[in-house]
């Protein structure tokens, strides 16, 4: 089923219904990528106590911040369900951080992208083989190259749909869910921290600065890009 045919499908139907149809229409082919930040925390709940039959995945990069890893064991004890992970090869990494090592990211724009890589999309790429649907929290208002989207679109990079559940939903509404349904977050959050991702690449914001200025923050703001989201120009939190 194509995209266009597949939003008819979708257009009357809410958040809910519209994971359930997926993960009927597509049975063993959808997946969801998480990295436990409060949009995904959000979708995580939807899935899991719904108990819709997605696949519900994170790329482990070894990077990640002691508040990440609480989430991600406390959401295993909450709802009982396996959240699989994937690891960088052993040997991409081990040549990297043997060759450069351990933060050769702070380096140059090729360094960064050689590590995120190696940590995020390969593994990505490895996760997402043999499904068709991907699932994912990214929503409409994080960045300005996002409002040209849409809830459904093909991913032509890895060549199958994505879906985004939550897209219209503003950050009140994520927040507002949570809250409403008791849901356990990353503290960071509350720290400043509106993305999260790896430990060294990932800051705190000020008031004012945009959405995205936390990420590689010693880069020049059109190179901050990671791949993982091919149609974007800034990647998508711990995503990206």
């Amino acid at each position: 089923m194509d995209c266009e045919k597949l939003k008819l499908k979708l257009e009357t139907l809410n958040t809910i219904d519209k994971l359930k149809y997926l993960a009927a229409e597509y049975a063993g082919k959808i997946i969801f990528s998480t990295s436990f930040g409060w949009e995904d925390q959000a979708i995580t709940h939807l899935i899991f106590a719904n108990d819709i039959p997605i696949k519900v995945f994170t790329l482990e990069t070894g990077r990640l911040f002691p508040e990440t890893y609480y989430v991600w064991n406390r959401t295993l004890e909450v709802y009982n369900k396996p959240i699989h992970a994937y690891y960088p090869q052993t040997e991409l990494l081990q040549d990297m951080v043997n060759t450069k090592g351990p933060n050769s990211f702070y380096e140059s724009v090729a360094n960064r992208k050689e590590c995120c890589y190696i940590r995020k999309i390969e593994p990505l790429k490895r996760a997402l083989k043999g499904n068709e649907i991907w699932v994912t929290g990214i929503r409409a208002e994080q960045s300005p190259n996002r409002e040209d989207m849409q809830d459904l679109e093909w991913d032509e990079g890895n060549q199958l749909i994505k879906f985004h559940p939550i897209f219209d939903w503003t950050l009140d509404d994520v927040k507002s869910y949570i809250k409403q349904n008791n849901i356990v977050y990353n503290t960071l959050h509350d720290k400043g921290f509106p993305s999260i991702g790896c430990a060294p690449c990932t800051r705190a914001i000020q008031p004012g600065e945009d959405f995205r200025a936390g990420r590689w923050w010693w880069e020049d703001q059109s190179k901050k890009e990671c791949g993982l989201h091919a149609t974007e120009t800034s990647g998508v939190d711990g995503k990206g």
